[in-house]
């Protein structure tokens, strides 16, 4: 039958009256909300990422992020987290540490109960004074910058080595392989000089100097006249400390000049992305890892990866995105250890409880003055096929 207003309505007789078709919609949200409230609907566990998208890093960044995600379907797959789903909240920083601090604070007032997978050193640094403010944490930012583990920031829960181990194992590496003379290019930045003082221990520990220290500008790198400099000084090995843009534009002009010089640089280059952009010029250079390798199926945090992607039609992952599904792991194991809802609080009181977490096959460390995670590093180079091989 029909309304005085020409609607249809149904005879849904409850205590004597006639529901409208158009006021189902209205009472389907009622329900809803009640059920809500009286917390049978569970609600979403946001976590929050600010990272760069766009800019420099961008091709890292969603690497690593592909690599929690694959992680977070899968556990969200069977059920969530006590019932709840795990949301990942990621927004674009650009690079820009100002921006990062105003991401920062946005997911914060949409109610992330941590910040997670930040990208650069003076990006991550821009979120510490939000932590304490909060008291949250920030798990697994994809810098080994220093200043994130000394000392100790309570917040902070690294899982990568830092960039000083990284740098030292490339010049000990190329010590063990018989060069003698290695000069040192890098960004004049906090990351540059923080792995720059990791090269220069490392070479101590090896007794030898760096034949030069060379630095460049970040924002505007002009590295041709400084490999003829290195090609006329015949050094025997260039380790490049900086973004990739800037190591891809080094390599290929110091390929240029004719030099033969071993390059080796670190691991926030080893992406898809930089081997392509260094064509030719790839195959033979040194990249340091800082997780096992990404093929390695004998590896069990790596086989459960991969078997992940399988599942989603991919064959192969990258260095980046085990170390986005490792910190995944970090993440989601402090999450089921919060005892009664999750929140916070309790995800930070849950990570610092922590002291050993194997992985699969990698364990990570915590302490009360200690927040460092892995001390994994290892020597990878470029294959002719464009793969980092080990």
């Amino acid at each position: 039958m029909r309304d005085a207003g020409g609607r249809a309505v149904v005879s849904a007789r409850q205590q004597g009256t006639v529901v409208p078709v158009w006021n189902r919609w209205a009472l389907l949200a009622l329900v809803l909300s009640c059920l809500w409230c009286s917390g049978l609907a569970q609600a979403q566990i946001k976590i929050g990422q600010t990272a760069g998208f766009s800019g420099p890093a961008a091709t890292g960044v969603q690497e690593i992020t592909d690599g929690a995600r694959l992680y977070f379907d899968a556990i969200n797959a069977q059920g969530g987290i006590k019932g709840q789903p795990i949301e990942l909240v990621s927004l674009d920083d650009k690079y820009d540490p100002r921006l990062s601090a105003a991401n920062a604070e946005r997911l914060i007032d949409e109610g992330v109960v941590a910040l997670f997978l930040s990208r650069g050193t003076a990006q991550s640094q821009a979120l510490l004074p939000l932590l304490s403010k909060h008291q949250m944490a920030l798990v697994a930012p994809s810098s080994g910058a220093m200043v994130l583990h000394q000392p100790m920031i309570p917040q902070v829960f690294n899982v990568r080595a830092t960039f000083q181990k990284e740098a030292a194992r490339a010049v000990q590496h190329l010590a063990s392989i018989g060069v003698k003379r290695v000069t040192i290019v890098q960004v004049n930045d906090a990351f540059g000089n923080d792995a720059g003082i990791g090269a220069i221990k490392g070479l101590e520990a090896q007794g030898m100097k760096a034949s030069a220290i060379l630095r460049f500008d970040g924002a505007r790198p002009e590295l041709g006249p400084l490999m003829e400099q290195v090609a006329r000084a015949g050094v025997e090995a260039v380790l490049f400390i900086g973004p990739s843009h800037a190591v891809v534009q080094g390599v290929n002009a110091l390929r240029a000049t004719g030099s033969k010089a071993q390059v080796a640089t670190l691991s926030n280059n080893a992406s898809v992305d930089f081997v392509k952009a260094l064509g030719e010029n790839a195959h033979g250079v040194i990249v340091t890892q800082v997780f096992p390798y990404e093929r390695s199926t004998n590896n069990p945090l790596v086989r459960e990866a991969l078997g992940l992607a399988k599942a989603r039609g991919r064959n192969e992952l990258s260095p980046s995105q085990i170390e986005g599904f490792a910190a995944a792991k970090l993440l989601v194991e402090g999450l089921k250890r919060s005892v009664k809802d999750i929140s916070r609080a309790s995800l930070l009181k849950s990570l610092e409880s922590l002291q050993r977490l194997d992985l699969g096959g990698v364990e990570l460390h915590y302490g009360p003055k200690d927040r460092s995670g892995l001390d994994f590093v290892d020597i990878s180079i470029i294959g002719p096929d464009g793969k980092f091989w080990r």
